[in-house]
């Protein structure tokens, strides 16, 4: 009897089915995806690779549920939510996905305490804003705001941001993409630590191959369809990461 193979063995908790995306741009349609499946499995850290417009930040806004399918489905354990309206959707995003995207999107009036508290005050069951901070290594930046944060400590706050209402599934669009390399580097320490002490279900959006060691699992897009996806044997440490 053949043995079964990794992903067999996985629950998938968040799945794209034969999705597709158009949008009608005048008279013409553009066709972000075409007839993508991709699965997210429980406690997995997926990086998804591909070049600009190959459309991995459509996916992962419909996977994270900002955005809803042309065509196809989208299924949360089995519940298909891309036929839900828009409070479920709401709803959806605020109990089970964090985001993290290429700008850290803090308000710059509130410190980086006060961003996660407007977080954690409307999560059912939210880390402590200090808690946070502690798990990116910023508690003694706590009460500094954006302006006085380096770019690399302000995305860090964003992760805790995120992941301080301990969200299900984290999606990352490009964590790195506003950074320097070692700065990068940093970042990625934070979102495989999220993924290791928390076993939270990470998928990473990154153009940059070499990230991709550092995942369970590797899906690459191109012209709007999955052109390839392997699993690593043996993950690589962000520290080891060179690009």
């Amino acid at each position: 009897m053949p043995e079964p193979s990794p992903s067999s063995e996985r629950t998938s908790i968040l799945t794209a089915e034969d999705v597709s995306k158009v949008y009608q741009m005048g008279d013409v349609q553009v066709h972000a995806l075409r007839g993508v499946n991709v699965p997210l499995y429980e406690g997995e850290l997926m990086v998804l690779l591909g070049p600009s417009g190959s459309g991995k930040s459509t996916l992962l806004n419909i996977l994270g549920a900002l955005d809803v399918p042309t065509s196809g489905r989208v299924l949360y354990r089995g519940d298909d939510i891309a036929g839900h309206g828009e409070r479920e959707l709401t709803n959806f995003r605020r109990d089970h996905v964090g985001f993290v995207f290429q700008f850290y999107n803090l308000v710059p009036s509130l410190t980086a305490r006060e961003n996660i508290a407007l977080v954690t005050e409307i999560s059912k069951t939210p880390l402590d804003p200090r808690e946070a901070l502690e798990l990116v290594g910023l508690t003694e930046r706590m009460d500094h705001f954006p302006a006085q944060l380096s770019g690399g400590e302000q995305q860090r706050v964003a992760i805790a941001r995120a992941v301080a209402k301990q969200p299900e599934i984290l999606l990352c669009d490009e964590p790195t993409g506003a950074l320097d390399f070692k700065t990068g580097i940093r970042v990625l320490e934070v979102i495989d630590e999220v993924n290791r002490s928390l076993g939270t279900t990470t998928a990473v959006i990154t153009h940059h191959a070499p990230i991709a060691s550092m995942a369970d699992r590797v899906v690459s897009l191109a012209d709007g369809m999955v052109a390839s996806e392997q699993r690593n044997d043996e993950k690589v440490s962000p520290a080891e990461l060179t690009w």
